[in-house]
């Protein structure tokens, strides 16, 4: 007896691939919401997200405190998702540009950006 397998996975819609990306968005954004700074660590900055025209949509601050190459490498998978959704769905959006932070003070363990 034969069996063939047969692809039963339907297409994610745009809102459902959408609430992906969000639910993606908001661990990240937690992620990097668990780490301090104080005198051994330092406090960085990644650009976060695809904009349709270009560059980030924001900036996430973090510091040496958690696995930075973990946080990352997700940020860069995320921006590609971002990417390849907004030229798969035709999404747009203003081009204007998020400028990074000047500099980063790290203030009661929390790294303070300055614009």
């Amino acid at each position: 007896m034969a069996f063939q397998c047969e692809d039963d996975e339907t297409p994610l819609t745009q809102e459902e691939e959408r609430m992906e990306l969000d639910i993606d968005k908001q661990a990240i954004i937690d992620f990097a919401a668990t780490s301090v700074c104080n005198a051994s660590t330092e406090c960085k900055y990644i650009g976060f997200g695809s904009k349709p025209c270009g560059g980030p949509w924001s900036y996430i601050i973090y510091t040496t405190s958690i696995d930075t190459d973990k946080l990352e490498l997700w940020i860069e998978d995320y921006n590609n998702k971002e990417a390849d959704f907004n030229a798969k769905w035709g999404v747009f959006s203003d081009c204007s540009i998020a400028n990074p932070p000047t500099s980063i003070s790290c203030e009661n363990n929390v790294c303070i950006p300055v614009f």
